[in-house]
């Protein structure tokens, strides 16, 4: 028969498992927090000048979120275009790794993807809010992703214009005949559609546009709508603004992350990443939402710009075109073919919606 071991044995036994259990707990601990600690300190360059309104802003709000969220452990400064890179050399950069992240519009890669114009905007596509649930519901995400994934760039979808005016023009564009000849900054696809109605294309960065209107060297332009439009002054040199824009109906932004950097970063931080760019995404949106009426008056009542609808006929015309224009781009290029099958077939769904939902309630909304 053995003896019970004495009080002080026990209390003594019990004080060194709690040691040990205490030292083991700060082991784990430390080793936790000293993983999660790491601070990264990243770039992230864009296509727009610097604190560009809305578009810039919204990127420096976007790091700013990111900081906070993170405890200061993914610290991201943003460079303006030409700062860093050159405007459209963000692709390049972030997938060369020179940048962590970029900021754009996927429209500029399609020498590079293709299948590029699909995930900013075409001609009669999708407004924001369709692109929203077919990029977050209807498989656009993980199409986007695969486009970009051999040149080792992770997108993520990061603002969006909303519906953008239709253009300055310094003629009245009464038929379609009046589109012959005219030479129109507008990029993309839009500018294909353009070219097909007898037009030229061409394709100017923001700080030549003004410029280029007012000497003739282009006789129209589009940017985005009444806010930047009417900050870039385009009111100044051209007499007639058009709506709708039919050559984007809703254009996204993006944001790219260099794959490597990515994967590198702990799963907190993917995650924090994920959230801000959404969060971001709203936010752009919604900016543009709240501004552009107010700006559009201010264009038509102090500015007493000339506001006009292109005719049905012009529209229908260019609807034509733009079908053309997308079948001859997508034949070319696989993943382009099955992205656009998958935006015209989630479009037909989602317009049968419509009817029943937002077209039916927009009698009643006044």
């Amino acid at each position: 028969m053995t003896s019970k071991p004495s009080l002080s044995v026990l209390t003594l036994s019990c004080a060194i498992l709690l040691l040990v259990s205490a030292c083991g707990g700060d082991s784990k601990q430390a080793q936790s927090s000293g993983a999660s600690s790491k601070t990264y300190n990243w770039k992230l360059v864009t296509s727009w000048a610097p604190k560009f309104p809305v578009i810039g802003e919204g990127m420096e709000l976007f790091a700013q979120w990111v900081d906070s969220a993170s405890n200061g452990r993914l610290r991201i400064k943003v460079y303006g275009a030409n700062e860093l890179v050159p405007g459209l050399e963000v692709f390049n950069a972030v997938s060369a790794g020179t940048a962590e992240m970029g900021h754009s519009a996927a429209y500029y890669w399609s020498g590079k993807v293709p299948a590029s114009p699909l995930f900013a905007s075409f001609p009669f596509g999708l407004n924001a809010q369709q692109f929203n649930a077919w990029y977050y519901g209807g498989g656009g995400k993980e199409l986007w992703e695969e486009a970009y994934a051999p040149q080792g760039v992770i997108p993520f979808l990061c603002g969006n214009t909303g519906v953008q005016m239709g253009g300055w023009f310094n003629k009245e564009i009464k038929s379609v005949n009046d589109l012959k000849g005219l030479k129109m900054r507008i990029p993309g696809w839009g500018g294909k559609v353009i070219t097909k109605a007898g037009g030229s294309a061409v394709t100017l960065a923001a700080p030549e546009i003004y410029t280029s209107l007012e000497r003739g060297v282009i006789d129209a332009t589009e940017w985005i709508g009444p806010y930047h439009d009417y900050k870039l002054g385009l009111h100044k040199v051209a007499k007639y603004y058009y709506y709708p824009g039919w050559h984007e109906p809703g254009t996204a932004f993006e944001l790219l992350v260099n794959k490597k950097a990515f994967e590198s970063l702990p799963k907190d931080l993917q995650e924090i990443v994920q959230t801000a760019a959404a969060r971001t995404n709203i936010w752009i949106l919604s900016q543009f939402e709240a501004q552009n009426n107010t700006y559009l008056q201010k264009l038509i009542n102090e500015e007493k710009v000339q506001l006009r609808e292109f005719p049905k006929e012009v529209l229908m015309e260019l609807k034509k075109l733009a079908k053309e224009v997308a079948e001859e781009e997508t034949a070319k290029d696989p993943q382009a073919k099955k992205t656009y099958e998958s935006i015209m077939a989630f479009k037909k769904n989602i317009l049968e919606w419509n009817k029943k939902s937002e077209d039916a309630m927009r009698p009643y909304l006044d």
